[in-house]
């Protein structure tokens, strides 16, 4: 996942494929996880709600995933093994009014090196922030994606449009598919972060979760049709899931765990700061490579 590249012909070319293949890790990072708030605090540990007590399982993982709709901010770590990227680790902060997002993500089984940092923000994604990526940027750091400018078209021809989703999209609609499982249960009480939880646990196949998509609205279901594309894509049709959710109905922690045609997944997302405001700055314009710029620059 070296950002770098040597050679003559095409450099600038490669360099721009090298930074968005490594930001591909996030993008697929992020549809793992699912988050919840409606602004309420965590609750003291130990305590549950009347009405979470009285919850069946399926009825308290739906709950929960409607209070991840209400999302407005959070940050969340993650780490865990992907098929396609190995073992991986990260945390990420991100608002969804306005859009904005700041990521930070490492391949653990690569070298030191393999590590890259995203922000997002006014409708441009930078992605760099190494002095690894410097190396196929003429010396900067930052490569900008605007997809409502120039490059967006280029954008969306080396993965761009998808990346913005990823990076925007609210993650709280995997764990919703949990509340299709035959299976759901309690499995017990854990705490996390001093936050006294409730562990569920599910197990559902790709048809029952697109089953579950034809009560949805469109942009519902369009959105989580993606994420069972992502399932697709490397040959999962099955899935474990397990959510952690606090005394207040808000998911805390998130586990997913399957097995494809190109190895395992098992990503784990822990949440914090639910909306709290997020901050996210664009790089210093002198450290930043344009990717029509870039373009322009390989072509010539």
């Amino acid at each position: 996942m070296a950002m770098a590249v040597h050679g003559g012909h095409g450099k600038g070319a490669r360099a721009a494929g090298a930074v968005l293949a490594a930001f591909l890790l996030c993008g697929g990072a992020v549809g793992c996880g699912s988050s919840g708030a409606d602004g309420k605090p965590e609750g003291k540990a130990g305590e549950k709600s009347p009405e979470q007590m009285r919850m069946a399982p399926a009825a308290a993982v739906r709950a929960a995933a409607r209070k991840s709709e209400k999302l407005t901010s959070f940050r969340y770590r993650m780490s865990g093994r992907t098929p396609e990227d190995g073992r991986i680790e990260g945390d990420a902060a991100l608002s969804t009014k306005p859009p904005a997002v700041r990521m930070k993500m490492r391949a653990v089984d690569r070298d030191a090196n393999a590590a890259v940092e995203i922000r997002m923000l006014d409708g441009a994604m930078y992605v760099g922030g190494s002095e690894e990526a410097a190396a196929g940027l003429h010396g900067k750091s930052w490569l900008k994606l605007d997809f409502g400018g120039p490059g967006g078209k280029a954008a969306g021809g080396l993965g761009g449009g998808s990346l913005s989703h990823q990076a925007e999209k609210n993650p709280a609609d995997e764990s919703a598919f949990l509340s299709g499982a035959d299976d759901v249960k309690r499995i017990g009480e854990e705490t996390i972060d001093g936050v006294r939880t409730t562990h569920y646990r599910g197990t559902i196949t790709l048809r029952q979760m697109r089953a579950g998509l034809k009560d949805q609205d469109a942009a519902t279901r369009e959105r989580r049709e993606k994420n069972l594309k992502t399932y697709e894509k490397v040959g999962i049709d099955r899935v474990s899931m397990d959510l952690w959710v606090d005394p207040d109905g808000h998911t805390k922690r998130f586990r997913v765990r399957g097995e494809g045609d190109k190895g395992p997944l098992d990503m784990t997302i822990t949440f914090s700061a639910l909306n709290e405001p997020v901050t996210v700055k664009a790089p210093p314009e002198s450290q930043t490579m344009d990717l029509a710029e870039l373009g322009q620059g390989a072509e010539g």
